[in-house]
Order: structure tokens, then sequence, then C-alpha cells
């Protein structure tokens, strides 16, 4: 077996799983190239004292919402954009797995999230995009996975405040459980289109207005982050779950092979109690 390419900044999961709290937000459709360049030019303050150094280059698992997050449930969060085998954080009991590693945390599950709930913690879904909608039978098996799942129309994509409806949410559910461990995943529609809503005067959904409800998201996670804060330490997870074309090459959308949607920006980080001024 070809050895594994190591982080050697990766936390050891199996010192993590079961002391910290977790909290996983996907950035629906968000870009690297935009998301590194919001972070660069300074607009992306409370981002950006999470992630002094900006984001890391992955390949997302998927072209589309669901294929990719049926990946992250499995263990498979987004794959370092450099050539090597490379550990990952969570797996699962699978024989020949070439990813797991020292570091990595294996469940004997079918998904993390019943791993999460195996070892007590409180799984919780706050939705976002279509497949989290639980309106149909497909809209359901994502949020199926989790002990609650929430979804609501203010959540979604033509809600222009759809974040802070979200984040509200979130910290009235982790007031409800003050004492357990919180696996909590929230999916961030608000990069989504319609994003045009972002950027005022704009005629339609552009690389701008994607920066635009990049910079709203940025200035709505605080209260989430300092509920989390109050409670212990949180292992935070940040990842697009697939970038969008607005136009390259022809193209426009995602569920496609082209680079700007499989390469998107990813952080992971221990959030340590009382870290957050």
């Amino acid at each position: 077996m070809p050895d594994i390419n190591n982080n050697q900044n990766m936390t050891n999961m199996n010192e993590i799983v079961g002391k910290a709290n977790f909290l996983f937000i996907t950035f629906d459709t968000l870009r690297y190239d935009v998301a590194q360049a919001e972070h660069a030019a300074g607009r992306l303050p409370f981002l950006a004292s999470l992630l002094p150094a900006g984001w890391e280059e992955r390949h997302a698992p998927g072209s589309f919402t669901y294929a990719s997050h049926c990946a992250f449930f499995a263990g498979f969060l987004p794959t370092p954009a450099r050539p090597g085998l490379h550990e990952r954080l969570f797996s699962l009991q699978f024989a020949g797995s070439e990813t797991t590693g020292e570091h990595s945390y294996a469940f004997d599950t079918p998904d993390i999230v019943a791993g999460f709930a195996g070892l007590g913690y409180r799984t919780m879904c706050i939705g976002g995009v279509g497949f989290f909608k639980k309106q149909n039978p497909l809209s359901c098996v994502l949020p199926g996975l989790f002990q609650e799942s929430y979804w609501q129309p203010e959540f979604g994509v033509t809600d222009p405040d759809s974040t802070r409806h979200q984040v509200e949410f979130a910290i009235q559910l982790l007031q409800q459980h003050p004492e357990q461990k919180v696996f909590l995943f929230m999916n961030l529609s608000a990069l989504h289109q319609p994003n045009c809503h972002y950027l005022p005067g704009s005629a339609g959904d552009t690389l701008a207005s994607h920066a635009a409800a990049l910079r709203y998201i940025d200035s709505q996670l605080p209260p989430l982050f300092q509920a989390l804060n109050q409670r212990g330490d949180t292992f935070v997870i940040l990842s697009s779950d697939h970038g969008t074309t607005y136009g390259e090459d022809g193209y426009t959308g995602h569920r496609l092979g082209h680079e700007k949607v499989w390469t998107i920006p990813y952080a992971d980080f221990l959030l340590q109690q009382g870290s957050l001024p």
C-alpha cells in the first residue's frame, strides 16, 4: 500500500471525538477562487479571524450537493488539491481503505452521523438548499441521518436573510441541549442561485453577487460561534460542497466536470472554549 501523505498539522481525531463538540458547515456552491480573493481583500473579517492563513484549496467529492454530502457523511471530506494519498479525519470501517491513518477516527457505523450519535452526541441538521427540504422522499435522505433535522422556507435559497435565520435557529437548538455534546451540521443556502439579491442593481447572478453572498454570510456567523465557544471546545469544519460556473468556457451552473466546480475552499480547526473575544 502506498504511504499516506500525512498532514503534519492534522489533528489527531482520536483525541477529539468524544471530548469536543462538532460544527460542520457547508457553504453551498462556494468557489475557491472567490473565497480566497475575498479573504485576501479583507472583506471577510470574521472568517479571517478564524482562518488567518486563508482557505485550503481542495477537490470536492461530487459536482452537486447531494453527491458531495453523501460522500461527506461517509467520511470522505474534500481532498487536498495536491498529489498523494491524504489521511482523512473520519472513516468508516472498510477493509482496504488507503486513506485511514493513525490520526483518523474510524466509526463502525454506516455513516459518521450515526457514529457520533452512538457516542452520545446529539446530532442536528439545519438544512438550506432543496436536498434538505424534507418535502419529498429524496429531500428526506440526508436530513434522515440525524436525530433532529429542520428546514423552513426562510432557510432556503429565496430568502435574502437565510443565514441569519439559520444561525438564530441553531442557537435556539444549542440552548435546548446545554450539557450534551452536539454534532451540529448546517447547509448554508445563501450562495446558491439566486444570489443576485446580495448585490443591489444586479440583473442576475454573477461572480460579484456570489462574492457579495459570502460577505453576507460572514456578517451573520459570529453569534453562532460565540454560542458554541461558551459551551466547550468545538472542532469546526468549514467547507464548500462544490463550486459553480458563471459562463467560463461556455458553462453555467454545476453538476458538471469543470475546474471551477471541482475546486473548493476548506478549513478545519479546534476552537477552544473561551478563545473568542
